[in-house]
């Protein structure tokens, strides 16, 4: 094959065979097509878009470039759990043994943050000890003994989209559907899991801010699913403001004991419940998703949910005594707090700028290389609705950047927005698709 012409046909938004998609990928993975030939494959793509068979051969060929795990010796439905991230988004630390204590195996392979939003991996690595890398042996063993693994991207799954991810954000071309599912997909089904449950995010604080990408978003992994003979369910929840009060990554951690010990947000906990009541739906263990929902509330309340979790992280090195007693956990040199400004109703929060303001406190990072301060962070007390007075408590700080805290203060009261008027509370669910 001619790798212009093909170029030349994806830029004429022409549809390309099995083996053209094929082709195009196992060259560049092996180095015989340069980057600057498929980046202009990728920017034709992203222009002209990608049709659903299109975007399965991508998937395809991404997935078998690596390693398929083979669970099939795991009894009992797999099922995972994909979040597009945000602020404050920290529903796979709680849901993944909340679905474990029900009976179904979650077999999670989670990422790291980046930019604004946190990421799974970097959450867990903050509870002293927690390790993320087991090997493929361990990550079996441990699915067979406690229904639930928690571990980071291998070397040996889906290579090929490391490679291409890594070209398409410095070619402006990431934000393509197509490329998007093939990506999420490539990695998702390189675990032999059943079935999926999507978390798309919407709003200020989410990669897709308006709800009509979102929507296609949901639709493309659903669609992609089913051309792999693969359950899945999505949901397109809120993110328009932060999920929870905690932001940062011990300090999620901390908010997810509470919610697996009974004390959890609304808001938390009404996207949590909808998550894990799917998942235990497609894992066989509920007739229907509200089933499922009832399910995991009874978990939380009798103690198993907590309980698994315990198991999770000591069967992964976490130190338990931590999990126990979190107020052990080492302190940030500087705290502090910051009070509303003027009276009203929250009427919006830009909550990328929130985001922004956990990552200068410490919490995030700008590069993959940066090194986090697991202990930094803030508390983030309004939702958008509630009634604010002048010199209410808006939100705490935790750094040990001291140098950091003016600018952040500033950024966060700038991110919010009042009206004299009262003010609708946020819908969290704003569709599921099956």
């Amino acid at each position: 094959m001619n790798t212009v012409q093909l170029i030349k046909k994806k830029r004429e938004a022409e549809g390309l065979t099995e083996d053209e998609v094929n082709y195009l990928i196992k060259n560049y993975t092996k180095g015989k097509i340069p980057d600057y030939q498929f980046s202009a494959f990728l920017m034709a793509g992203y222009i002209n878009g990608f049709t659903q068979k299109e975007t399965d051969y991508l998937t395809n060929e991404m997935l078998f470039s690596g390693k398929v795990i083979d669970l099939s010796d795991v009894k009992g439905k797999k099922i995972d759990k994909h979040s597009t991230g945000g602020v404050g988004d920290k529903t796979s630390l709680v849901l993944a043994p909340i679905a474990a204590a029900a009976g179904i195996n979650v077999p999670m392979i989670s990422g790291r943050g980046l930019g604004h939003t946190g990421g799974t991996l970097d959450k867990l690595e903050s509870i002293p000890g927690f390790r993320t890398d087991l090997s493929m042996r361990r990550f079996k063993s441990s699915l067979k003994k406690y229904n639930a693994a928690m571990i980071g991207q291998t070397k040996e799954i889906a290579p090929a989209d490391k490679m291409i991810y890594a070209l398409r954000d410095v070619t402006a071309t990431v934000e393509s559907i197509p490329l998007i599912t093939a990506s999420i997909m490539s990695k998702k089904l390189a675990e032999d899991a059943d079935g999926f449950v999507f978390d798309i995010k919407t709003g200020s604080g989410a990669f897709m801010q308006k709800l009509s990408d979102s929507r296609k978003l949901a639709e493309s992994l659903i669609n992609t699913s089913k051309s792999f003979q693969t359950r899945a369910i999505g949901m397109i929840t809120d993110m328009n403001q932060p999920l929870g009060k905690y932001i940062g990554n011990w300090l999620e951690v901390y908010e997810s004991i509470l919610f697996l010990q009974g004390e959890a947000a609304d808001d938390l906990a009404e996207v949590t419940y909808n998550l894990s009541g799917a998942m235990i739906y497609l894992g066989g263990k509920a007739k229907s998703s509200n089933e499922g929902i009832e399910i995991s509330r009874e978990l939380i309340a009798n103690g198993k949910a907590f309980n698994k979790f315990r198991e999770i992280v000591k069967n992964q090195k976490g130190d338990l005594s931590f999990i126990d007693n979190p107020g052990k956990y080492p302190k940030s040199k500087f705290t502090e707090q910051v009070f509303a400004e003027k009276s009203g109703y929250l009427k919006s929060v830009n909550n990328y700028q929130i985001g922004m303001c956990s990552l200068e406190l410490g919490a995030g990072r700008r590069t993959k290389e940066d090194k986090i301060d697991p202990k930094a962070g803030i508390i983030f007390h309004p939702k958008i609705g509630d009634r604010i007075k002048k010199g209410d408590l808006i939100a705490e700080l935790f750094t040990d950047d001291g140098s950091s805290i003016g600018e952040v203060k500033k950024s966060l009261q700038s991110a919010l927005k009042f009206s004299t008027k009262r003010v609708q509370k946020m819908k969290m669910i704003k569709q599921v698709i099956e």
